[in-house]
């Protein structure tokens, strides 16, 4: 990866491919990784920009006070990429919904793959996760943690983990790991959304949900679809909260003619 520093650490990217550029803001609990099987397709026509969050992946913990959204207009800026299709899942959803309120001269598009709602009433089994997840990690037990949030985001709670392809937890464990790590100093110094309404994106808005995805993100979904003007909602019905990682093929198919567009 490509290291671009500054004052606060350093961000971490990749580039691959050649045409309009297409920026993928990763999960909050993975890094650029995630989006390797969709990666090799939307290069065939695309500039495709894979980066690190701060303090994931290969991207340095902040040191100080930080916007996501700063640092991913710093590495378009740096990139010379005027206007980009932007991806995000997960949390990386939230921060290209952020970035297209805060620099909407700066968006293209926008595909929302699982995105959270901030201050969304979560129902209690995502309460009990997020309790068992914090037992954890205040216990110093890591590798439980890890595999809490391997549960609930990669098996979902709609499936058995005979049903997730082989090696999907082995591929996202290390990520997961890193994320857990850095997510006081990150929880810490992250400025968060702001109080914007999503009502306001003006970019066409692509909405992507599993269909084996936690009931809470189902309705987030429909929400963001409702609510963003012209929005498409689009379910992958093999897939729970990772839509990259769990039907990559379906996922091309349909973010290919919207990007195109």
């Amino acid at each position: 990866m490509i290291t671009l520093p500054d004052e606060l650490g350093h961000l971490s990217y990749v580039v691959s491919g050649d045409g309009p550029p297409v920026v993928l803001v990763h999960a909050g609990v993975a890094d650029h990784r995630m989006w390797d099987a969709v990666v090799p397709a939307l290069a065939e026509h695309h500039t495709v920009v894979r980066y690190d969050l701060r303090g994931f992946g290969e991207s340095a913990p902040p040191a100080g006070p930080f916007r996501e959204t700063d640092d991913l207009l710093r590495l378009l800026d740096h990139l010379g990429h005027d206007r980009v299709r932007l991806v995000g899942a997960s949390w990386g959803g939230r921060v290209a919904v952020e970035f297209t309120l805060a620099h909407p001269d700066r968006v293209h598009s926008l595909a929302l793959l699982a995105a959270p709602w901030p201050g969304y009433d979560w129902s209690a089994d995502m309460v009990a996760y997020d309790e068992a997840e914090t037992a954890a990690l205040e216990a110093g037990d890591l590798d439980a943690a890890v595999r809490v949030n391997l549960d609930m985001w990669l098996r979902g709670p709609a499936r058995g983990w005979g049903e997730v392809a082989d090696g999907l937890a082995d591929r996202l464990r290390d990520p997961m790991r890193t994320s857990l790590v850095n997510q006081s100093v990150v929880g810490e110094h992250s400025q968060g959304p702001s109080a914007r309404e999503v009502s306001a994106v003006a970019v066409p808005t692509l909405v992507g949900i599993g269909g084996l995805e936690v009931p809470d993100f189902q309705a987030i979904a429909r929400r963001y679809a409702a609510e963003i003007p012209g929005a498409t909602l689009v379910e992958f019905a093999t897939a729970a909260h990772f839509i990259a990682l769990d039907a990559p093929t379906e996922l091309v198919a349909v973010l290919e003619p919207f990007l195109a567009g």
